[in-house]
């Protein structure tokens, strides 16, 4: 899949045909300024299964050397199967425009420029035949433009330093003077820009960095950055207002079954305390029946029951304890005695 920085480093030159000129001064070269530039097909295609494709290809032409092609690639890391490609993208180029061509990779890591400068020949070490040394825009060539002014002056060559640093020290201060510089660019000027560099930065530190200070001088842009701000704020928004509905449906269903298990449980301990309750009616009425019958035997026998006695007797609901003097009541001599070894 291809990245956004992937996008951005050759698609800028997309966007100003003239910046390849501008940069090749900073690689040693010295290219005119193109006074026509055209975007050419980037289907490398020949009439056969292997599909290539080179990112960016334009045909510029100048006043005095006249026209050459330019093929621009965005490099992210080392591949040994690129120059490869790349002789196959100017040969075949070369072949087909019979125009100069000129292969520029831009790159974001000093290492990857490193190794894509380095000349690679197709053939044995005697017999080169083709040999493939592409320009190499990167951050260990590209300027640290850190001047609003002189960012002012060329702000698409300061959105091209911020993408090939992105991943150095100096990227804010290169930012930060973008940032200011764009402020007075019309906004058909700065929108591309501000697309550019975002994409160029992917999800490095830096991103945040230039998303606030779009926010923060560049009001009027709005595009998939503000929205991506917005995602982002709408997300953290959302996660707090989940947390807060779930706690109030918590509450609300909490409730609700609290009614729902109160009403079944009310009935569950309603039989429980039903039949609790009609055992120990139950023992009471077996008590003073028994008590009753006590008494009686009492009476029967003739024997003076005073009313500590009938008190304690009908008193007492221990139904074993009652049984134990419903049998002495038979035999004791006087009814105080009922109570003895009880």
């Amino acid at each position: 899949m291809v990245s956004p920085p992937h996008e951005a480093m050759h698609r800028i030159f997309q966007h100003d045909p003239g910046l390849f000129s501008r940069v090749s001064r900073f690689l040693g070269v010295d290219i005119p300024a193109p006074v026509k530039a055209t975007a050419l097909p980037t289907d490398l295609t020949e009439a056969n299964p292997v599909e290539r494709r080179v990112d960016t290809l334009l045909r510029l032409e100048t006043a005095d050397q006249g026209s050459y092609l330019l093929a621009v690639e965005a490099q992210g890391k080392k591949h040994p199967d690129k120059p490869a490609s790349w002789a196959y993208y100017t040969a075949y180029l070369w072949t087909k425009y019979r125009l100069p061509t000129a292969l520029l990779v831009v790159c974001q890591d000093h290492a990857t420029a490193t190794w894509a400068q380095q000349p690679v020949s197709c053939g044995p070490p005697q017999l080169p035949t083709l040999t493939v040394q592409p320009l190499v825009a990167g951050p260990h060539n590209m300027p640290v433009i850190t001047d609003p002014e002189e960012a002012r002056a060329d702000l698409v060559l300061a959105s091209l330093a911020a993408i090939t640093h992105a991943a150095e020290p100096d990227v804010d201060a290169i930012l930060k003077a973008l940032s200011t510089a764009l402020r007075d660019a019309p906004e058909d000027v700065a929108k591309p820009l501000v697309e550019f560099t975002a994409q160029g930065l992917a999800k490095r530190p830096a991103k945040n960095l230039w998303r606030n200070l779009v926010a923060v001088d560049l009001s009027f842009y709005k595009s998939y950055l503000a929205e991506e701000v917005r995602d982002e704020v709408r997300a953290a928004v959302r996660d707090e207002v989940r947390d807060e509905v779930r706690d109030e449906v918590r509450d609300e269903v909490r409730d609700e079954v609290r009614d729902e298990v109160r009403d079944e449980v009310r009935d569950e301990v309603r039989d429980e305390v039903r039949d609790e309750v009609r055992g120990e009616v139950r023992d009471e009425a077996r008590a003073e029946s028994r008590a009753e019958d006590i008494l009686l035997i009492l009476e029967q026998r003739g024997l003076g029951i005073s009313e500590d006695v009938r008190s304690r007797i009908t008193h007492c609901t221990d139904p074993e304890l009652l049984r134990h003097w419903l049998a002495r009541a038979v035999t004791v001599p006087k009814a105080e005695e009922v109570f003895e070894d009880a």
